[in-house]
């Protein structure tokens, strides 16, 4: 298990080149889908399914061996209703987070970390190498405030694994930007 996915109550953050402002949650949060688009709560519904079965990588992955964070994020959206399209391939699954960043940017759906954008529930999460899950992509399931909670495949140990945090986007280091759901 890395170190960024134990939860430890009351500890100080990681403050080195990769820090989280935040932790692992171990349970599924109850989200208030009042105001929530149908959309929206589609994006949730799936996301709570695949926490709670925790299918692994090659249900997402279509079989390829390969880091599968983008895999999940291209196979939820699809679930949901909100399918995504390969820039590259045509396909509706996006394997990279360079490529999910490259679609996001064609589409005029992409918003920069440091731009003063506040994510909503549904919106992708993408990071850099530098951050603390290097390359990675993920799925914002709440927004309270200055915190977001995520969903993100290829997350939960050193054999992967749907799992959920919690931290402070303007704490956390490696943040690339957002990639909006639907049109917004």
């Amino acid at each position: 298990m890395r170190w960024w996915q134990h939860a430890h109550p009351g500890a100080t953050p990681f403050s080195g080149p990769r820090s989280l402002s935040g932790g692992l949650v171990h349970d599924f949060p109850a989200i208030d889908s009042t105001g929530l688009t149908a959309a929206q709560n589609r994006v949730v519904d799936v996301l709570r399914q695949q926490f709670d079965e925790q299918s692994g990588r090659d249900k997402y992955s279509e079989g390829i061996a390969e880091p599968w964070c983008a895999d999940f994020v291209s196979w939820v959206m699809r679930a949901a209703g909100q399918p995504l399209h390969n820039p590259n391939s045509g396909s509706w699954r996006i394997p990279g987070v360079y490529t999910l960043e490259e679609y996001y940017r064609g589409q005029h759906r992409f918003e920069e970390a440091n731009g003063g954008y506040l994510p909503h529930v549904g919106d992708v999460v993408l990071y850099s190498d530098s951050s603390v899950f290097h390359q990675h992509t993920n799925i914002v399931i709440a927004v309270d405030s200055d915190t977001i909670t995520t969903v993100g495949g290829n997350e939960a140990g050193e054999s992967g694994g749907v799992a959920i945090h919690e931290f402070r986007p303007s704490g956390t280091t490696g943040l690339i930007g957002f990639g909006r759901l639907g049109t917004r």
